[in-house]
């Protein structure tokens, strides 16, 4: 995902494990779709965390943080106001995303980026 505007929304959770799945296909087919109609949102990317092992300080590490929630979804936004629209709150509150999922997510974070250099 080539970042192309001044701020990136980043939204981290988990899901209860027996939820997995249904979290997944409405993510995937309602709720990106869903986000990607409010104006202003640029673009949307999923990821799932993975097993981190990189050389630092001349040694193999792997790093695990406590805690870190499984899913992130990044989504590239023209401005801050984008997240307090009527649109996008039409949009996070729409499909099953508000009684099927959002009830069985934990440990939420939500950051805001803004762009530092070109």
């Amino acid at each position: 995902m080539p970042v192309n505007s001044s701020y990136v929304f980043i939204a981290s959770m988990d899901v209860e494990p027996d939820k997995e799945e249904e979290f997944n296909d409405v993510y995937d087919s309602e709720h990106i779709p869903l986000i990607k109609t409010v104006p202003g949102v640029l673009s949307v990317a999923r990821f799932q965390m993975d097993e981190l092992t990189l050389i630092l300080g001349g040694e193999r590490r792997t790093i695990r943080i406590e805690n870190e929630p499984k899913y992130t979804a990044m989504y590239e936004v023209e401005s801050p106001h984008v997240l307090t629209s009527d649109a996008w709150g039409a949009a996070v509150d729409s499909g099953r995303w508000p009684e099927n999922v959002r009830p069985y997510t934990k440990n939420r974070r939500h950051v805001l980026l803004k762009r530092m250099s070109p």
